[in-house]
């Protein structure tokens, strides 16, 4: 059993543990188990009378849906999502998004290459092409030749993607005649996404990226770049209606907003946060506060109050005493041809408490040294910003939904094993 499998197993295994499941029930290929009494195979309940109970639901309290997290900064969480949270946020997406696109075709279809047990695949894809009746075109994996291959023939109105699709899609022979340009919204969101990645699709295929923010515990999507106002490279847009975002600091007497252009932590407001975390009571104490989420995102908001993502609290490296984002680190070095993916860390240091590690994957026909790169760094950067310590590596762990996992590499640094 490869690694990967054993990471998915003991992932579930947590769910289930974590549910208080007290029986697992699989079976494979065409072997079916019997049942107990009640129960149905799904199949089989389609085409059947089955007498269901009615069940009267809360829409506001019932939870509907029991999202977990990706466990990108630390142990998965079952965010507790009710019927009003999840259809909030429906109808804010697709008001905000897809209704002001103008002179769409009566025969509307979606192309789905986000799985749908991720949250932004299910709200954004899958629940938001009920609501606007679009046909769906369900890819069952990611490949960027089905793809484009897929927009040319089908010529679907819109697409939404994680950074790491648009990074592998730049690298397609093809891409400028692929037909993107005539997608009516192509949005991006799930982590950040170089700019210099954006300008190279938009000049390749003509086309318009959106970039928006969102997570699990806001059903997902709090902010976002519609198609009725400008647009700003790097920032994640405005937040959707019936949503208040805030940037704060923390002091002494509790929180206070901060000026404009300053970075805090970001607080969301609005119909679609959670309820809470399932079974984690001082979880939610920590997040929920006074009707807001605290996202533990470090944002700011420009005067035009558009909002741009720095980095998540828990990734800030701190280099000498100084603090030191990721993200901005990894947009610096994406300038680099060479450079298809990075991923930065700290790593603990004597000295410095901590300093900057890079890890890189190579585009394919592409080579660079390690050395190289921190000198690129150490010219196009602060000097305690800039990469004392350089990796290559085939390739950069991600998650199931295509998100690059810095916290794989940083257990990975802690203890002593490499990917």
């Amino acid at each position: 059993m490869d690694v990967l499998r054993v990471v998915g197993f003991m992932f579930w295994f947590y769910i289930f543990h974590h549910l208080d499941s007290e029986v697992i029930v699989v079976s494979f290929g065409e072997d079916r188990i019997d049942l107990a009494e009640g129960d149905h195979y799904f199949d089989e309940f389609l085409h059947k009378k089955v007498n269901i109970p009615e069940v009267e639901i809360n829409h506001y309290e019932d939870v509907a849906l029991l999202q977990y997290t990706g466990g990108t900064t630390g142990v998965s969480k079952g965010v507790m999502l009710t019927h009003y949270n999840i259809l909030s946020n429906v109808t804010q997406v697709c008001d905000f998004s897809y209704r002001p696109c103008k002179n769409l075709p009566d025969d509307l279809k979606m192309i789905t290459v986000l799985p749908m047990f991720h949250v932004y695949g299910l709200s954004s894809i899958a629940l938001c092409g009920i609501r606007e009746g679009a046909n769906q075109i369900v890819l069952p994996r990611f490949d960027s030749k089905e793809i484009m291959e897929t927009v040319m023939r089908e010529k679907p109105f819109q697409m939404s993607a994680v950074p790491t699709m648009f990074t592998a899609l730049n690298s397609q022979s093809g891409l400028e005649e692929s037909g993107f340009n005539d997608l009516y919204y192509i949005s991006f969101g799930g982590a950040p996404l170089p700019v210099e990645t954006v300008k190279a699709f938009e000049k390749k295929t003509g086309a318009m990226l959106y970039n928006g923010y969102g997570l699990s515990e806001s059903a997902p999507t709090a902010i976002f770049s519609p198609p009725f106002v400008p647009r700003k490279y790097g920032s994640v847009g405005i937040p959707v209606q019936s949503t208040v975002a805030r940037i704060v600091l923390e002091t002494d007497d509790g929180y206070v907003e901060a000026p404009v252009g300053e970075e805090g932590e970001l607080i969301i407001q609005g119909p679609q946060v959670m309820k809470g975390y399932w079974n984690r009571p001082e979880e939610t104490a920590k997040v929920l506060k006074d009707g807001w989420l605290f996202t533990g995102d470090i944002a700011k908001m420009d005067e035009d109050g558009y909002f741009y993502i720095v980095d998540r609290k828990k990734d800030m490296i701190i280099a000498s005493g100084y603090n030191v984002y990721p993200s901005e680190i990894e947009e610096v070095l994406h300038h680099l041809e060479a450079i298809e993916e990075v991923l930065v860390i700290g790593v603990p240091d004597l000295y410095r408490g901590e300093t900057v590690k890079a890890f890189v994957k190579l585009k394919e026909g592409y080579t660079i040294s390690a050395e190289d790169i921190k000198q690129f760094g150490k010219e196009n950067l602060a000097p305690y910003k800039a990469p004392k310590l350089v990796e290559i590596l085939e390739e950069l762990p991600k998650s199931s939904v295509g998100k690059l996992l810095r916290r794989v590499l940083r257990d990975q640094e802690k203890s002593g094993v490499k990917a």
